[in-house]
């Protein structure tokens, strides 16, 4: 799939398995969300422009690198995306952080949209985009949509596990796009669930029904 990386790192297989697990408790299941976060992080912003700099150690002075290029937002849909942010604001502090709140209307599974803010900057950044499910694509969209309207044009989005129909609708709606996901799977249910998936990511993550 076109625009489509799907980490296949060993740590990151390893704890999204434990994740799917309906044992987990939401203790475990939030620190494995951050952690799944900032290893996808980490992987997503590998090829991030970085300069040569100049420090001095110690004993002598050292060429270093330093990050380049355009400054990130991290933009978390509430409220699942919440753990993910924590988690990558801590591997890259110096990010904002914007919100978007949508929520899927229970039988038409259309996005809500009911709370935006975000950096008066955001044009000028890259823009990350947190879910942990990217299922129907819909939520995904809007808040792709959001950032648009407000200039934003180098967008990525990162999501813990993702479905073929989810990532359909993206990058229908936004070829432009980059999705970063941990995997793919199967399909989604008739309730807009993915399968196998993990549940309800909002559920687990902070013990609610």
């Amino acid at each position: 799939m076109p625009n489509v990386h799907v980490f296949d790192h060993p740590l990151i297989r390893h704890k999204l398995t434990i994740l799917r697990d309906k044992r987990t408790g939401h203790k475990e299941f939030r620190e494995l969300t951050q952690e799944l976060a900032m290893l996808m992080a980490y992987e997503a912003t590998r090829h991030h422009p970085v300069r040569e700099i100049k420090v001095e150690t110690p004993l002598a002075t050292t060429t270093g690198w330093s990050i380049a290029g355009q400054e990130i937002a991290v933009i978390p849909i509430l409220r699942a995306g919440l753990a993910m942010e924590e988690a990558i604001t801590r591997l890259i502090p110096t990010a904002r952080v914007g919100h978007i709140g949508i929520y899927r209307e229970h039988d038409t599974l259309q996005p809500v949209s009911y709370f935006v803010k975000l950096p008066l900057d955001i044009a000028e950044r890259q823009s990350m985009i947190l879910d942990p499910m990217l299922a129907t694509g819909g939520s995904t969209v809007a808040a792709i949509d959001t950032l648009k309207e407000r200039g934003a044009r180098s967008i990525k989005v990162m999501a813990i596990i993702s479905a073929p129909e989810g990532i359909k609708k993206v990058h229908a709606a936004h070829p432009d796009v980059d999705i970063y996901t941990g995997a793919v799977d199967s399909h989604l249910n008739e309730k807009g669930y993915i399968v196998p998936g993990l549940g309800d990511a909002g559920d687990r993550l902070f013990g609610t029904k």
